[in-house]
């Protein structure tokens, strides 16, 4: 039965009476609750005579969702008894609430292991160490696609299997999990992952990641826990494309051959470095790429070399280019075609007669009140207060307050290192930070992980948190955490009258960014009246320029 969405592809609520269990609550398109929504629609029934009531309804094995429900309440053994025997005999019915109706677990067969009557907690793995390599039998074939089952064995009630290397995986994945750790959920996934791998594992034997990784990835199982037991073990063969390498081929494709070819070159050597060239930040290697797409693209319509690109052909493409823009192109231009003269590629550079120009950067504006009063209305959880704290109070980069470290906290003494520059810790940010290390405590009580911010998912190893997560609780609003920080140097400066060197010793800028800083506050604290109508009229950047145009700056 295919049901109506309206406008926009979402399905249409209402509150009315199911027209199939006659539940009264929220209810879909054509008056179907969510329970019978599912029940018609996603597994495509078809309707018919109900065997029990006799209604026109879509049916499972002959009988209506309203049927199959007062049967799961007629059964007199409970949950886990089948509902068929029951559900024929079936002749009034109970209303009730839409929604709810919840699914009742069986009784366990056992009791729980780690109750005071319960089960004993089960031993750790016995202390094993690398198995003795004797004689092994040499593969007939490389290559060859292998079959991981994990068959009918139950860690939680019975042994593994009788192998040495999964004895060994087993006792690393328990060091792992002790010295990290672990919850027991993340344990037993890890011990089921690797007695599927290696319960037929044999001496010589190798795991390659294109073998590996798109099981574990159908799976859901941690890809990181599994490769670090391999690789200590010795038998991960690391075959796997790289991401740089797979985003770089999609770039490419459009471009004539042979330019195609000679900017492959010209990345792979920005990305990796070569004989007098140091290797660049992925980010700065996409973005160049980035910027002289377009221009490739359009040649390759015509060339099909870069020999054949002229002066006048890159004048053409950056004539409709401005501001910003401009110069990005222009730049990774120039990198582009210095690479191919340097190595021989083309005769002539036809960008480097071309001036890349400087651009008047724009004054920075400090934020209005209602801006940061929204930031404060969201920030709700104790990390979001957190990082709004270090950013407005401290103007600490996302990156630094990611970095920052246990031991870079010293509640004692009220200081705090930020980039490797100790601070002395304000009421208001030592007051944030207590509540964020009691909710860490509380949260993550086991975790290993020495830096003070951590996620569910950082919690299980040893690294920092990701920086979509850290900006995730500001995004769409006009004071972001960058902004912050922008704000916070800002007025720091509109304090002490525009003086870079009071912003360089304070915040640990560059001298460029603090004349920068202190060039917009001269600005804003100059009357209109005094200087030139039109450079005293403030011009507003956008957030991520400034960011941009700052990190080229600054320490």
């Amino acid at each position: 039965m295919a049901l109506r969405r309206g406008s926009g592809g979402k399905v249409a609520r209402t509150v009315t009476s199911c027209r199939s269990c006659l539940a009264w609550g929220l209810t879909y398109c054509q008056d179907f609750c969510e329970a019978c929504y599912r029940f018609a629609g996603r597994d495509q029934l078809a309707g018919g005579t109900c065997g029990a009531c006799g209604r026109q309804q879509p049916r499972k094995r002959g009988y209506c969702r309203l049927c199959w429900c007062q049967a799961a309440l007629e059964r007199p053994s409970g949950p886990g008894t089948p509902l068929a025997p029951y559900v024929a005999e079936v002749r009034h019915q109970q209303l009730f609430l839409a929604g709810m109706q919840q699914r009742r677990a069986a009784p366990r067969a056992f009791p729980r292991r780690y109750g005071v009557k319960g089960r004993p907690r089960k031993p750790p793995p016995p202390v094993t160490a690398r198995p003795r390599s004797g004689w092994m039998q040499p593969t007939l074939v490389d290559g060859l696609p292998r079959q991981f089952r994990y068959g009918q064995v139950d860690l939680r009630r019975g042994p593994a299997a009788d192998n040495p290397w999964l004895a060994w995986a087993l006792h690393l994945a328990h060091a792992m999990a002790e010295a990290r750790g672990f919850d027991p959920v993340v344990r037993r996934a890890l011990n089921r992952t690797l007695v599927m791998l290696l319960a037929d594992h044999a001496d010589g034997q190798l795991l390659s990641a294109s073998q590996v990784y798109p099981m574990l990835l159908a799976r859901g199982t941690s890809i990181t826990h599994t490769t670090q037991i391999l690789q200590a073990m010795g038998i991960f063969v690391d075959d796997w494309p790289a991401t740089f390498e797979v985003w770089l081929e999609g770039k490419l494709d459009g471009l004539a051959p042979g330019i195609r070819a000679e900017t492959s070159r010209w990345a792979r050597v920005l990305h990796d470095g070569g004989p007098r060239t140091r290797a660049r930040d992925e980010k700065t290697v996409r973005g160049y790429l980035w910027a002289v797409r377009p221009a490739l693209l359009a040649w390759s319509v015509g060339h099909d070399h870069l020999r054949e690109i002229t002066r006048e052909d890159v004048l053409a493409h950056v004539e409709a280019l401005h501001g910003q823009q401009r110069q990005t192109t222009l730049v990774a231009l120039r990198s582009v075609f210095a690479w191919a003269k340097k190595t021989g590629v083309i005769f002539r550079d036809p960008a480097a007669p071309i001036r890349v120009g400087r651009l008047d950067w724009p004054v920075w504006q400090p934020l209005a009140p209602e801006q940061i009063a929204q930031t404060l209305q969201a920030a709700t959880t104790p990390q979001a207060r957190l990082l709004v704290a270090l950013a407005a109070v401290h103007a600490a980069r996302t990156s630094a307050a990611r970095s920052l470290r246990l031991d870079d906290v010293d509640l004692s003494n009220r200081r705090l290192t930020i980039a490797g520059r100790p601070r002395p810790l304000d009421e208001l940010t030592y007051r944030v930070l207590l509540q964020w290390l009691d909710h860490r405590r509380r949260r993550w009580p086991n975790t290993a992980n020495p830096h003070l911010l951590v996620s569910a998912r950082t919690a299980v190893g040893l690294g920092p948190v990701s920086h979509p997560w850290a900006n995730r609780i500001l995004r769409g609003l006009p004071a972001t955490l960058e902004r912050l920080r922008i704000d916070r140097q800002l007025e720091e400066a509109l304090t002490h009258r525009a003086d870079p060197l009071h912003l360089a010793m304070v915040f640990d800028l560059d001298e460029s960014t603090a004349i920068r800083y202190a060039a917009s506050a001269r600005q804003l604290l100059q009357p209109p009246h005094e200087g030139d109508p039109v450079a005293s009229v403030p011009t507003q950047g956008s957030t991520r320029d400034n960011a941009s145009d700052e990190h080229s700056g600054s320490r």
